[in-house]
């Protein structure tokens, strides 16, 4: 006979139930800490079940499951982590909504049951995609910061040293404004030097972040800081409002390439990291975030699976003698994945490939249609994923070629 231990998990402390493949409650739900001690009262329960026999159940909660999760997959055990939509609408299968731990657990365990022989094996390579999805997250999280810091910052030039953005114009030279605006947040600051002797200070800050445009850079803000009319005074009460804006957009630059730098050593350990990278549209910032969205594709049934994963899918609506057909996509699957998708997209149009490209042709196509800009993008990334899904099933089932 072969059991289920479904496990509901909450924050430092789980839920357990314990049914056989017969529908038998062997342990009616109980509670555990997340320690060693706490899984030793599991063990208990289960210790003259051999491990073949066993199977773990428990939803996708983030953080909260895994030191659960690595000491199950360290004692040896069978353990599957679900998608909590799917537990979902298992348990509502049922008339009568009851939500509490217990009835939870239950319902976890009662699906294992129900699923034995379909349950897929959490592994080593999810522990990878796990972590770089725990580091999209990061990064996502970062970005917002970096983007509220940015808008900040254009509202603090506009009073201090209104014009000088249009100097800076492009993310490539970003990084040097910061450090020139650090130095000259005020056109007085640089009025108070000769024009010779700014147009070498900014040279030499130009240098050190490996530009070679100081001295236009410098001799435009000396001719802007001549006619600009700022409305905020150069005192300490400005320099202080622009040092910290400056540091922590420099700080958050820094933190989130970091995070880019690990994703792709760990993305690298994985079998598809080259037939990603070749894909138009994915750049540096890219591959690795959208590798930890997508995570591993042999879950997905077909391509259509993944669309719908990605909450891109327009699914049907008949009823009767009516058959919508302006229907919208649902958006109902990992938003994250529709985020880095579309900016690969986005990349795409900018870059615009070769013209034997599939999806920038598509998107060009519906464009031409007279579909809206971001219609067309989410089109392209329908047909996007549905290469990507091929081209990265292709690795898994002939390994040698990669």
């Amino acid at each position: 006979m072969f059991y289920s231990v479904g496990i509901d998990v909450s924050m430092g402390k789980s839920t357990i139930a314990i049914i056989s493949t017969d529908g038998e409650v062997i342990s009616e739900p109980f509670e555990i800490e997340h320690t060693k001690s706490g899984f030793n009262l599991v063990l208990e329960k289960i210790k003259d079940i051999p491990k073949g026999n066993v199977k773990f159940v428990m939803e996708s909660t983030g953080n909260y499951c895994k030191s659960l999760l690595k000491i199950i997959i360290d004692n040896g055990y069978f353990v599957t982590v679900e998608n909590p939509l799917t537990i979902k609408k298992y348990c509502d299968i049922n008339i009568r909504k009851v939500k509490t731990d217990k009835k939870d657990a239950l319902k976890i365990a009662c699906y294992g049951s129900e699923r034995w022989h379909k349950l897929i094996r959490y592994t080593t390579s999810d522990e990878i995609y796990s972590e770089l999805r725990f580091l999209s997250r990061q990064y996502d999280e970062q970005m917002s910061l970096k983007v509220m810091k940015k808008i900040h910052l254009s509202g603090l030039i506009e009073v201090t040293f209104p014009g000088l953005k249009k100097i800076f114009n492009g993310d490539s030279v970003y990084m040097l404004m910061l450090d020139v605006y650090k130095k000259y947040y005020h056109p007085s600051l640089v009025l108070s030097k000769s024009k010779s002797s700014f147009i070498r200070d900014v040279e030499k800050i130009s240098k050190k972040t490996g530009h070679r445009i100081g001295t236009r850079v410098a001799e435009e803000m000396y001719f802007l800081a001549n006619e600009c009319i700022p409305s905020s005074p150069c005192n300490e009460s400005t320099q202080l409002a622009v040092s910290n804006c400056v540091l922590l957009l420099q700080n958050l630059e820094e933190i989130t390439n970091n995070i880019i730098a690990k994703m792709d050593e760990l993305a690298r350990q994985l079998p598809e990291f080259e037939t990603v990278s070749n894909m138009s549209g994915v750049g540096n910032k890219i591959r690795a975030r959208l590798i930890a969205e997508i995570g591993d594709v042999r879950r997905f049934k077909n391509s259509n699976c993944l669309i719908a994963y990605a909450g891109i899918d327009v699914p049907p609506f008949q009823s009767g003698q009516f058959v919508a057909t302006n229907r919208r996509i649902t958006k109902r699957g990992n938003k994250h994945l529709r985020k880095v998708g579309y900016e690969a997209m986005k990349s795409l149009k900018t870059v615009k490939p070769t013209k034997d490209n599939a999806v920038y042709l598509f998107i060009i196509k519906k464009e031409a249609e007279g579909k809206g800009s971001i219609t067309a993008k989410i089109a392209g990334l329908n047909k996007f994923l549905r290469i990507y899904y091929a081209r990265v099933m292709e690795v898994y089932k002939n390994p040698e070629n990669t």
